[in-house]
């Protein structure tokens, strides 16, 4: 690299250390998948389904991921005039991967079985780890309003914060540790998508059992 003699000392520090840093969080060319780096602001409240998607694309879009079509993982209960849409059925084929161009998972049945989906992997769309338990403050609990197999539950029981729509202190959604950790040994404590339902739906519900109204962004194309 050439620098002009004129330049302050300070500015050519700026210089030749700005280019390896771009270079060193570049995200990989195959990128994916993604934790969001943060919630709606609103709790449970994310514009349903279409708010979630534009959160993800917007995330995407500022770290320079944004030429893919990102789809948020989630379901939504069936109502009296709209069926039923699983998280599964909307986020692609696959393969995934990570900003580091690490593999998750290479079709939905992967996904749903034995994927590479660990604390160490499930970055954020500007490559940061998220917290998980231990951590302070944990927050580890990522909205899917999913059973295990990336299903929507049958309608009645609210599991979706009335269908991602509900900042309400009641209400709850269900929600997947993507550090694959809680409070026991059991299965799902380790569910990176069918964990537990949340206290509720607002910010402070669900951040007092371990969150903070993240999600999984996957692209679609």
């Amino acid at each position: 690299m050439k620098i002009a003699k004129h330049l302050p000392f300070a500015a050519v520090l700026v210089l030749l250390t700005a280019a390896p840093s771009a270079a060193l969080h570049a995200a990989d060319a195959r990128t994916s998948f993604f934790v969001t780096s943060e919630g709606s602001g609103k709790g449970g409240d994310l514009g349903g389904l279409a708010g979630a998607d534009k959160h993800c694309q917007s995330l995407a879009e500022a770290a320079g991921i944004g030429k893919r079509t990102w789809r948020a993982y989630l379901s939504t209960s069936a109502t009296a005039s709209t069926p039923a849409i699983n998280a599964r059925d909307r986020i692609g084929k696959g393969p995934w991967y990570n900003v580091k161009g690490e593999l998750i998972a290479r079709n939905v049945d992967e996904l749903h079985r034995e994927n590479n989906l660990n604390k160490q992997t499930a970055l954020t769309e500007k490559g940061e780890i998220v917290n998980g338990r231990g951590d302070n403050p944990n927050q580890h609990d990522m909205l899917t309003g999913s059973d295990s197999m990336g299903m929507a539950f049958p309608a009645g029981e609210d599991t979706t914060c009335g269908n991602w729509t509900s900042s309400a202190s009641g209400g709850s959604a269900q929600v997947g540790h993507h550090d694959r950790t809680g409070l026991d040994l059991k299965q799902p404590a380790k569910s990176w998508n069918h964990s537990h339902p949340s206290r509720g739906c607002s910010v402070d519900a669900l951040r007092s059992s371990g969150g903070n109204g993240r999600l999984y962004c996957f692209a679609v194309k």
